[in-house]
């Protein structure tokens, strides 16, 4: 998707403890940058200051996928970008992609779905209200399924 579609993206630069002896990032570390970019997104859409808890709602990774596009390379700013782009009753779909300093620098795309659960080994809970307002506040534009559909 085009890079405008991001309304948020993170500056990153590349550490040495991030590559392989070739100077190229290691592919596990995509996810790593992913955790960063989710930490950061929630903090921009307003999720810590108004979470009731000091880490937010509780939502478990049920699902990554991470699409390698080139090479992200040692001592590089990257830009991590993401996206909310459909909530449900209890998950939350997220786009992201990471770049390199170009506008058509694309180096690897991919999507992650998180669920909501009442506590760590609970069954999935639904995303509270005001969670869903954050992120369609933040995004501009309705998240839920039923909305977003239509």
């Amino acid at each position: 998707m085009p890079r405008a579609d991001f309304r948020f993206s993170f500056p990153k630069r590349v550490r040495y403890a991030e590559c392989d002896p070739q100077g190229i990032v290691f592919n596990s570390r995509y996810l790593e940058y992913l955790d960063i970019g989710i930490t950061e997104y929630w903090r921009a859409a307003g999720i810590y200051a108004l979470s009731p808890t000091a880490m937010g709602p509780d939502f478990h990774v049920a699902r990554n996928v991470v699409e390698y596009k080139k090479p992200v390379l040692l001592d590089e700013m990257i830009d991590i970008c993401l996206r909310c782009r459909r909530i449900g009753s209890s998950s939350i779909i997220v786009d992201y992609e990471i770049h390199g300093a170009g506008a058509d620098d694309l180096r690897a795309i991919g999507e992650q779905v998180a669920v909501n659960v009442e506590e760590s080994r609970g069954a999935p809970a639904p995303v509270p209200d005001w969670v869903v307002r954050c992120f369609e506040d933040y995004e501009g534009r309705p998240l839920r399924a039923e909305k977003a559909a239509a």
